[in-house]
């Protein structure tokens, strides 16, 4: 974990985000206290995003809703 000022992330955050990229975790302090973390996406939490997947296409067994109205119908 690596610590830099705030000016320094500010006047650098292109380089910084390189660094993050590339797997480093940064503080971020402001006057000697550390106010942030920046740290790389886990790709884990990434996979576990369901709503992002196509949904599953459901099948039910039988004759079609449409050919039971039609059916009733004829009753």
């Amino acid at each position: 974990m690596t610590t830099v000022t705030l000016t320094e992330f500010r006047n650098h955050a292109s380089g910084m985000f390189t660094r993050v990229e590339n797997g480093e975790t940064l503080v971020v302090l402001r006057h000697g206290r550390p106010i942030a973390e920046v740290s790389p996406v886990e790709r884990e939490a990434e996979s576990r995003t369901s709503w992002k997947k196509p949904a599953l296409r459901l099948t039910a067994k039988g004759a079609a809703l449409s050919s039971a109205i039609l059916e009733d119908r004829s009753v």
